[in-house]
């Protein structure tokens, strides 16, 4: 596994065609709908994985989406992070896979009701917060347990924003991976973001995060609040020194081919269309940036 800035090609899609359909498959079965590029960010996130089973994963950003859901059902144990609260996350998700708080605010038992997801805030809640720790030979953590057979593994909710993982020790994941999340920190916090996820990453460990590509300079796409942003402030967020291959060269060519994505534009979700406050106004298919993967490696001391 190499470090790259890489933006993503449609034609991802259809050389990794399985990856596609066990995504589009899962995601209708958990009743959920892609984000109108996700489907080639996760796509690309997963050829990048040589590993999933048995692995400790972040999803950073990761909201109720198919990330986690995915990485659970093929055997890693998740740590699924976000600012907004899942609290009282639905009970379709709890019977189907293995789902726990971190701390016990970050999931309520369910018979004390399903309401509406929110962006409720956790600082009401003043019990101490449970930390990742080390048990003999296997590293594991208190409140993120194994699994209960070998073939599906955890899902643990963290409520909290990503500047301040206060609860997850240094070295205890094997990759974080960020679905078109991390462009939703300013830019000045984007290189606190990194750093921060990097720190909890093992040394070895892979960062793996999909952003939105800037031609030349920054720019703040309104509709979708999140940041676009060019090769070199990609550079100095994740520390890359000039080496660090990228394909910005092509990024007209790229864009192009992703306007004229058929596959992307016929299966726009459902709620693009309720609403201009979002990445795709109004269900109009008129794609103002495109994704960009960066892959990292935490190194030795």
């Amino acid at each position: 596994m190499a470090e790259i800035i890489e933006i993503l090609s449609v034609a991802l899609l259809e050389q990794e065609r399985q990856h596609v359909a066990d995504l589009k498959h899962l995601a209708r079965s958990l009743k959920l709908e892609f984000g109108w590029h996700y489907l080639l960010d996760l796509t690309w996130i997963l050829s990048q994985l040589e590993e999933i089973r048995g692995k400790r994963i972040m999803d950073a950003g990761a909201g109720v989406g198919v990330m986690q859901w995915y990485l659970a059902q093929q055997g890693a144990e998740v740590l699924s992070v976000d600012r907004e609260s899942r609290a009282h996350l639905s009970d379709r998700f709890r019977r189907r896979y293995q789902v726990k708080g971190l701390r016990s605010e970050d999931l309520l038992p369910v018979d004390q009701g399903q309401a509406p997801l929110t962006a409720r805030t956790t600082k009401s809640f003043k019990k101490k917060a449970l930390s990742f720790v080390d048990i003999g030979m296997d590293i594991v953590a208190r409140g993120f347990p194994k699994p209960a057979d070998d073939k599906q593994g955890w899902v643990t909710i963290y409520n909290q924003d990503l500047k301040e993982l206060v609860d997850i020790q240094d070295d205890t994941l094997d990759a974080v991976v960020a679905v078109s999340a991390l462009e939703h920190n300013a830019p000045n916090d984007l290189s606190k973001v990194v750093a921060e996820l990097m720190r909890v990453l093992k040394p070895g460990g892979l960062l793996l995060a999909t952003l939105g590509a800037a031609k030349e300079q920054d720019w703040f796409h309104e509709p979708s609040q999140g940041w676009c942003y060019s090769e070199g402030s990609l550079r100095r967020a994740f520390g890359f020194p000039q080496e660090v291959p990228t394909n910005y060269g092509q990024f007209d060519e790229l864009f192009e081919q992703l306007r004229n994505c058929d596959e992307l534009r016929d299966n726009l979700a459902r709620f693009y269309f309720r609403s201009g406050d979002n990445g795709m106004p109004w269900g109009i298919w008129d794609p103002q940036y495109q994704p960009v993967g960066v892959c990292t490696i935490k190194r030795h001391a």
